[in-house]
């Protein structure tokens, strides 16, 4: 039964985890808005996501996954859940080589916390079917 529960559930744990580790990829690109050379960073969640619910990764097995690769054996830098940052694309050079626009951060920022959200109301209802199931309703 908590097999079943846990096979249920495991789309929306992982689309949260992923959800989270974005926001604060985009968070640190605004609070480094100012910062000369700093280079914008973004996670692209869709392949993320399949990369994560994939069978044989480490994230749908239950492994344990490290905090940063990059420590261990110099793989390019990607978040807690080994999905890979990638740079994101400057619209307008800045003089002082930062590429954060902070528009398109903050729309990315309001985007991603909006379907955190809409993750975690799919996953109360998702909740409330099994309880019901449950409980023969």
């Amino acid at each position: 039964m908590i097999g079943k529960l846990d096979e249920a559930l495991q789309f929306h744990q992982t689309a949260l985890r992923l959800r989270s580790e974005r926001q604060q990829v985009l968070a640190s690109n605004i609070a480094n808005a100012d910062t000369p050379n700093y280079k914008a960073r973004d996670i692209d969640f869709s392949s993320a996501l399949k990369q994560a619910m994939a069978p044989g990764s480490a994230a749908a097995n239950g492994a344990l996954v490290t905090t940063s690769p990059n420590h261990l054996n110099g793989k390019p830098a990607t978040t807690a859940s080994g999905a890979p940052l990638l740079y994101s694309n400057a619209a307008q050079g800045s003089v002082d080589g930062n590429t954060v626009d902070m528009d398109a951060e903050r729309a990315k920022f309001a985007d991603n916390a909006l379907r955190y959200e809409a993750g975690i109301t799919f996953a109360g209802g998702q909740l409330k079917k099994l309880l019901a199931a449950v409980q023969g309703q």
